[in-house]
């Protein structure tokens, strides 16, 4: 019997992409984090939202570069990739009788990261140096 991990979120990027390096190779990687967000009726009939933060590790290196120069807070984006699960001790009180509690973070291991396009245009920057009007100037 086979098994499928795989995933796919279509959210929001809450910060600029960071590029970080693996402490025991030095590699380096790319983590975003992209939010999405769910809607259901509640019990009174009203509209209630979820927003859901998910950490995106990037550490295939041309897919890093990408998203570390293309892609900016607020960009919409479709992630492909896998689950990952990552479990640490984290002590829990002060001393020697302090107990540890185990930790398991989740992020998705990033295979394709793509922009996309929601019909937007791009905001365009001031012009630095006006041009002289002139009657032949299209309005």
């Amino acid at each position: 019997m086979s098994y499928l991990n795989s995933v796919t979120i279509v959210g929001f990027v809450g910060a600029d992409p960071e590029q970080r390096q693996a402490g025991n190779n030095g590699s380096k990687f790319t983590v975003l984090s992209v939010a999405t967000q769910r809607s259901w009726k509640n019990t009174e009939d009203e509209w209630v939202s979820k927003v859901e933060w998910h950490r995106v590790v990037i550490f295939r290196p041309r897919l890093a570069g990408a998203v570390l120069n293309n892609i900016k807070k607020g960009a919409h984006v479709l992630v492909e990739g896998s689950l990952v699960s990552s479990t640490y001790e984290q002590a829990n009180g002060k001393g020697k009788k302090a107990k540890t509690a185990k930790i398991t973070s989740w992020s998705i291991r990033a295979d394709v990261v793509r922009k996309l396009d929601r019909g937007e245009q791009e905001p365009q920057a001031p012009a630095t140096e006006q041009a002289p009007e002139s009657d032949d100037a299209p309005l």
